[in-house]
């Protein structure tokens, strides 16, 4: 558990961490709560599952990786864990919805949906926050240091 945890006081890490942890806060939050125009836990879990298609334990897996992993990732608690479920859910998002819509973004309304550019900033850092771990105030430095 120890070498999950360990980090070191790194600033390079904490900011890939908090980054990443903010940003995907409000994707979270529409998941489970409802907020910034989100269909909650219980409309998102079944958009997933019959929309999708997706099977109900990876459902709640990747709304528990968008919304305990930005939480996880503010608070610098099992960073490389919840790197990695995040990361794990954006290469899914590509994968499944983003790819055929190539590389951008649809900044202009001017293609059917989203490319994946942000996924790829994204999983960039969770992989720095995979290697490097939480960096300087997180909970985990606290634990290890």
């Amino acid at each position: 558990m120890r070498r999950l945890i360990e980090t070191h006081d790194d600033v390079a890490a904490t900011v890939a961490r908090l980054a990443l942890g903010v940003v995907m806060f409000p994707h979270g939050a529409q998941k489970v709560l409802g907020w910034f125009g989100g269909y909650g836990l219980s409309g998102t879990y079944h958009w997933f599952t019959g929309q999708m298609g997706i099977p109900g334990l990876f459902a709640a897996l990747a709304i528990a990786a968008e919304f305990l992993g930005s939480l996880g990732l503010i608070a610098g608690a099992l960073s490389r864990v919840a790197a990695f479920g995040i990361a794990s859910n954006m290469a899914v998002a590509v994968v499944m919805i983003h790819a055929h819509n190539g590389f951008f973004m649809n900044w202009f309304g001017n293609q059917k949906g989203e490319g994946f550019e942000y996924h790829i900033l994204a999983l960039a850092l969770a992989v720095i926050v995979m290697i490097r771990g939480g960096g300087r105030w997180s909970v985990d430095r606290a634990l290890t240091a």
